[in-house]
């Protein structure tokens, strides 16, 4: 699917009269998944030669398709670099991994927090690949209780 078809599927939004960016229909989410580590065996940037016999996850496979099916977006968000994109694309469509795109160059090193103008839900993974469930946690958010100058 290309990027003109993904932009097929966003509705149009608005705030006090003026257009925002378009957002998916409810029910559809935009999965941003890891690779290494997360689909596969954690292969570092440093061992390239390694990408293309990472043994695949089944669990990760199963659960991405199905949701890929099921209408989702899925996109790939590694901290490969474009250098290892072909043996990142040759390896995905080796194992069967049905997706619409690939983000290359993510900050190495973890502990990420992501600030969006958007709904941002966040999934860490350890080691099951499983539908979610919805689990009552405690996160960092701005304190926009405060009065804004």
């Amino acid at each position: 699917m290309n990027t003109q078809d993904l932009d097929k599927k966003l509705v149009a939004a608005s705030e006090d009269g003026h257009a925002i960016s378009p957002i998916l229909p409810e029910g559809i989410k935009n999965y941003l998944i890891d690779i290494d580590g997360t689909i596969c065996d954690d292969i570092p940037n440093e061992e390239p030669e390694r990408m293309l016999t990472a043994a695949v996850y089944p669990d990760a496979l199963a659960t991405l398709n199905k949701w890929y099916d099921e209408g989702h977006i899925i996109f790939f968000f590694t901290s490969r670099t474009e250098a290892h994109r072909d043996y990142t694309e040759t390896w995905l469509k080796e194992h069967g991994f049905k997706y619409h795109g690939m983000i290359m160059g993510k900050p190495r090193g973890g502990n990420y927090h992501w600030i969006d103008n958007h709904l941002v839900k966040a999934t860490r993974y350890r080691g099951k690949f499983t539908d979610l469930i919805e689990k009552q946690v405690t996160i960092e958010v701005f304190d926009d209780e405060k009065d804004i100058i």
